[in-house]
């Protein structure tokens, strides 16, 4: 038994999925468009941001940070009340 694909099908999928497609990948980001969601964001939600990059930047050196999921929440949780 063999499989019989349509080839309308098969260029669509791989037009979607293959390396041709128009893709950002190897582009050097624009630093505005990078910083944005911070930039446009409320303050509670900025200050909510900067503290989880914080926290991620003094856990870096680990080779496997530990409970970082906990204080994440734990800093979500303080900014909520």
């Amino acid at each position: 038994m063999t499989l019989q694909y349509q080839t309308d099908s098969v260029k669509t999928i791989s037009g979607v999925l293959g390396e041709k497609r128009s893709s950002s990948y190897g582009s050097k980001p624009n630093l505005s468009d990078v910083q944005e969601p911070i930039a446009s964001a409320p303050p509670e939600v900025r200050e909510m941001i900067v503290r989880v990059l914080q926290l991620e930047k003094s856990k870096l050196y680990q080779k496997a940070p530990r409970n970082i999921n906990e204080d994440i929440l734990k800093i979500i949780k303080e900014l909520i009340q």
